[in-house]
């Protein structure tokens, strides 16, 4: 229940109905001050989806460990004891996007003092290189740069568009175009840094790509099931319940990784190794007993409709989440 004052106007904002109580016979509008502080808000938006009551926790509960029990609870109508799927997807997604926003990796300052340094290192590395090569083959004697980290096989834009210029056949596109991206990566970032930044990026970008992929879960699913039994609203469910597991895991893996990360001992990498080796093994095993439990089949058929399922859905998408990790690495900045 809203802890804030009710309005002394027994009028309701909404309707026009009289209100004698604290919320309006007609609409159900809550009779009260409609100014309300940033405090007031968010606070209220934690309210409205815990309920006051034991349904968030009993909903983070069965989510975690019980496959499917949310969405045959939810299915048979039983739906104020727990969180509404889309808005347990959508708070999971809040919570996990601020905290993925707010809290930096672990020597993120130390790898911007040193990066000015880095970059003066790696380009006195490439220099040595290049001399060194152009003593042993004078075919690179007019090549300016060279590309050590990464091979991409040009120094620079610039040489790309003046061999271009002279054999057009030389560079087709494509290449052209991934090296305009990968040249101005490598002169500003070391090998190591690229590493960091290409495994940060599959771990910022694997929330949005749940987020995209929802839709096309939920259609593979109803595919492969009895179009007169399962509609595709109890997949969509089927599919949001177990997406809000996948976020909550990986949320949870993050915060276990950036609070282990500040401590450096053997014991705290071994614990960590087998958190996130955890936690990663229940992520991919979820899915059976939760597709035998939801849709009833027998556990052989189950056991093979997951196992193709589970293929399909992986590779594409694997497929999916690689070509956008690509797209957003490359365009680093």
């Amino acid at each position: 229940m809203s802890k804030s004052s009710v309005r002394k106007d027994k009028t309701c904002l909404n309707c026009n109905h009289v209100v004698d109580l604290r919320y309006c016979p007609n609409c159900g509008q809550e009779n009260t001050d409609t100014r309300k502080t940033f405090h007031h808000l968010f606070v209220h938006f934690f309210e409205d989806l815990t309920h006051y009551e034991n349904a968030f926790w009993k909903t983070i509960r069965n989510l975690l460990f019980k496959p499917s029990a949310l969405t045959k609870e939810y299915l048979s109508g039983k739906r104020l004891s727990y969180l509404a799927p889309v808005r347990l997807y959508i708070f999971i997604s809040f919570i996990t996007f601020f905290l993925l926003a707010v809290i930096p990796d672990n020597g993120t300052t130390e790898y911007n003092i040193k990066t000015a340094a880095q970059i003066r290192k790696e380009k006195e590395a490439r220099k040595r290189k290049l001399d060194s090569l152009r003593a042993s083959n004078p075919v690179l004697h007019d090549v300016k740069d060279i590309n050590v980290d990464y091979n991409v096989g040009y120094g620079s834009v610039a040489e790309m568009d003046s061999i271009r210029k002279a054999d057009p056949t030389k560079i087709n596109d494509v290449v052209y175009w991934l090296n305009t991206k990968m040249i101005p990566l490598n002169d500003k970032y070391t090998q190591k840094e690229l590493k960091e930044k290409f495994f940060e990026s599959v771990e910022r970008n694997f929330p949005k790509m749940l987020f995209i992929y929802m839709p096309i879960f939920a259609f593979i699913l109803w595919l492969f099931h009895n179009k007169k039994r399962w509609y595709y609203f109890d997949h969509g469910i089927f599919t949001l319940h177990y997406f809000s597991f996948l976020l909550l895991i990986t949320l949870l893996l993050f915060l276990t990784n950036r609070i282990l990360d500040l401590f450096d001992s053997t014991i705290i990498s071994i614990l960590s190794f087998f958190i996130n080796a955890i936690g990663y093994v229940w992520m991919v095993y979820y899915f059976f007993p939760a597709h035998h439990r939801f849709f009833g089949e027998s556990r052989m058929v189950s056991f093979v409709k997951s196992c193709f399922l589970y293929f399909i859905n992986f590779v594409l998408f694997t497929l999916i989440l690689c070509l956008f990790i690509i797209y957003t690495f490359i365009n680093l900045h």
